[in-house]
């Protein structure tokens, strides 16, 4: 068995707790409109790498991230759930703490059995308005409300991610609706607030797409505290 990785950063610290090795597999099904890294789309890039490759490589660096652990991130990890179980099963055998970084997108069909070996999902919820992240993305967001659900049945921790896209997903009512909604999940331990960027804009432009997000501008730190204290009305770890 082999995965498709696109690149593997060996000290990352913004997905998940403490330092993290960050693999990025390669392929995803959703095109959104303001993805950083469209360069992981294609199912077919990258490197091949078995998963004892992966582990041994990962070992290398477990002084670093002994307070920290491995995350799976893309593209989306979850298209490729063999590969990625194989290797959490052998980061649990290490006492490595894990982490996957997924749109949901994936069914639980394929999945569910590699989100029973992770310690922690980070969810990026697209929208909470289905046809509005049909939109977005390419896709609706009925199979990542599925993988909220089978997380809250598993007590699995979950991490909710949601990117600030002014004329998108900066629409208090919305984020009002999904507020509401996710408080009644149990699991979610913390709401990550993403502010659009457009620092992955030049990759499209080399990659020969278009980027229709061209003259869309950054929201301002007044949104992102608004935005901040509707999730604190419900009591949620927001940062």
């Amino acid at each position: 068995m082999t995965g498709n990785i696109h690149s593997i950063e060996t000290c990352g610290t913004l997905d998940g707790p403490g330092i993290r090795y960050v693999i990025f597999m390669q392929g995803c099904p959703l095109r959104c409109k303001y993805c950083h890294n469209p360069d992981t789309w294609a199912f077919n890039g990258g490197k091949q790498f078995t998963p004892n490759e992966v582990v041994e490589d990962i070992l290398k660096y477990r002084s670093f991230i002994k307070r920290g652990g491995v995350t799976f991130s893309g593209g989306e990890p979850l298209l490729q759930a063999e590969f990625v179980l194989e290797v959490l099963k052998q980061c649990k055998k290490y006492g490595i703490h894990t982490a996957i970084d997924t749109s949901g997108c994936v069914p639980l069909s394929v999945c569910a059995g590699t989100l029973d070996y992770v310690d922690l999902v980070l969810l990026d919820i697209k929208h909470i308005d289905t046809n509005v992240c049909k939109i977005l993305t390419g896709m609706g967001n009925e199979n990542t409300i599925r993988m909220l659900e089978y997380l809250e049945e598993k007590k699995k921790d979950v991490w909710i991610r949601h990117v600030i896209v002014p004329g998108f997903t900066e629409d208090y009512k919305a984020l009002e609706n999904m507020a509401e909604f996710l408080s009644h999940y149990t699991v979610i331990s913390k709401i990550e607030l993403l502010p659009f960027h457009k620092m992955g804009e030049y990759k499209w432009k080399s990659l020969g797409f278009d980027y229709e997000l061209l003259h869309t501008s950054e929201p301002t730190k007044e949104s992102i505290i608004k935005v901040k204290d509707i999730f604190k009305k419900y009591k949620f770890n927001v940062i």
